[in-house]
């Protein structure tokens, strides 16, 4: 008797063939299976149903699991992760986050591109996360410890001075500053811009000989503005306490010319103003600027009397005697704590104005000469004047052609003034005095 074989399918078998398969004894069975080629069994055993349909759910069922071994429930995502999804996408379009629970909120600042609009973010997000992925997508380098530890400043500062650095007078629309504004007041405490690029001047026009006697031929009409004037931004920074400024050009190449590096009276003027109304600032720097005597005056004039600055910096230019007078003056007219005078052109004039300054002052602690010419003259007023002050720290005499008198005196005045911790005269004329 020939057995028939049925090759394995996805159909299920009948109630009448599984009542016929129920009667059939063991030994049918094992008769049947050793007639069987030996193949790998397709199909999972059938799982016994009580109900009429169970062979079209059983079939339903084995179809779903060969087509996707993985299928799972855990695959659908919650619906708390799908509207996170939504406001994300949207973000920019319809900001939603202040109405999240916190953890909510997290998730979405995690998934937040660096690169949505600052009018969207800026008065919206003030998660440290979030403005740490934007500095280090646009800065390779960060210092944030510079920035008061935030990001979030630091961000909106060096994006300012970006937009400072690269502003061309009359090119640049002004607006491109000013709306930056109503976004970064709150955050901006520190400006350090080392380039103010002039305007762009063109070539004259050539000449004709049919040109008017009356005018000046080779006269060229002065620019109305040579830098950025910083009035209206300083004025729109509540909170600004430091302003460091250089103005030159970075990187000219072969288009060096020494007006790029010229801090013109229209500068000095709108600046000077510009320090005047701002009584937040406590540190004000313009070095290497070419500021000279008359320049110098007019910015020192505007910080008398005034009521926050603690640090003045004027390294680096061409101020003298006049200038150093000047700065005298306002030792006694300010809550001045530092002055840094290094690398100008003050000789001994200038020194015996700051010392007679520095004799009655009670706010003074860092005194920066170094890099000027104040000879021995100078050197030995200052001395004099360490006798009766009471609060100077710090004392950088170093390059000043000062000799073994100056150094002298100064060592007698240690033994009596107790207040001054540090003091530099490094790269002067001082030797082994002979016996």
């Amino acid at each position: 008797m020939q057995e028939t074989v049925t090759p394995p399918s996805l159909s299920v078998p009948s109630r009448s063939s599984t009542s016929t398969q129920d009667r059939s004894s063991t030994a049918g069975q094992a008769s049947s299976t050793a007639q069987q080629p030996s193949k790998p069994t397709v199909n999972p055993t059938p799982v016994k149903s009580k109900g009429p349909n169970s062979g079209a759910n059983v079939r339903r069922m084995r179809r779903i699991i060969a087509e996707d071994a993985e299928w799972s429930l855990a695959i659908v995502p919650l619906l708390r992760e799908l509207c996170i999804q939504h406001i994300v996408k949207n973000f920019q379009n319809n900001p939603i986050l202040k109405q999240l629970l916190p953890e909510h909120q997290q998730k979405v600042l995690n998934h937040l591109s660096p690169d949505l609009p600052l009018a969207v973010t800026a008065n919206l997000i003030n998660d440290e996360s979030y403005w740490r992925r934007c500095c280090m997508q646009r800065w390779p380098v960060c210092y944030v410890a510079k920035h008061g530890g935030s990001w979030k400043r630091m961000f909106f500062e060096r994006h300012l001075e970006n937009l400072l650095k690269h502003f061309i007078p009359n090119t640049t629309d002004p607006a491109v500053i000013l709306d930056l504004l109503p976004l970064c007041r709150k955050y901006v405490r520190r400006i350090q811009v080392d380039q103010f690029l002039p305007p762009v001047q063109l070539p004259p026009p050539p000449w004709s000989g049919e040109q008017s006697d009356s005018g000046s031929e080779g006269e060229m009409e002065e620019p109305a503005m040579d830098h950025y004037q910083l009035g209206d931004l300083v004025a729109g920074l509540s909170h600004l306490e430091e302003l460091d400024l250089v103005y030159g050009v970075k990187d000219c190449g072969m288009n060096f010319e020494w007006n790029l590096f010229l801090f013109t009276y229209r500068d000095c003027h709108s600046l000077a103003a510009t320090i005047k109304a701002c009584h937040t600032l406590k540190i004000f720097r313009l070095t290497r600027s070419k500021v000279d005597d008359d320049k110098a005056r007019i910015l020192i004039h505007s910080l008398l009397d005034h009521p926050t600055l603690e640090e003045l910096d004027l390294s680096h230019n061409l101020i003298g005697d006049r200038g150093g007078r000047a700065a005298a003056k306002l030792l006694s007219h300010s809550r001045l704590r530092v002055l840094n005078l290094a690398n100008n052109q003050v000789r001994a004039a200038g020194a015996q104005s700051l010392a007679h300054a520095l004799a009655h002052n009670t706010n003074l602690l860092s005194l920066n000469l170094r890099l000027n010419c104040i000879e021995d003259e100078g050197g030995q007023a200052l001395a004099h004047a360490l006798q009766t002050n009471k609060c100077l720290t710090t004392l950088h005499l170093g390059g000043n052609e000062l000799s073994e008198p100056t150094a002298t005196l100064l060592s007698q005045v240690l033994s009596i003034n107790t207040t001054l911790t540090s003091i530099n005269l490094s790269c002067n004329h001082i030797g082994q005095m002979e016996n």
